[in-house]
């Protein structure tokens, strides 16, 4: 997924926490989707080479 989408998920997310005053859940949210986004890259990394070291 491109880094615009998630810029877009963002601000849809934000208006909503907005209307409905969940601001501190908003935050958390972004949070925990700056690490899951970390955890599957690395993942990714590390798959790619171990894939480069078996062929």
């Amino acid at each position: 997924m491109n880094n615009w989408l998630y810029s877009i998920y963002a601000v849809i997310l934000a208006i909503v926490s907005f209307f409905t005053k969940e601001i501190v859940t908003f935050v958390m949210l972004g949070f925990t989707l700056l690490s899951l986004h970390n955890i599957h890259s690395t993942l990714k990394k590390i798959h790619e080479e171990i894939n480069d070291k078996n062929h």
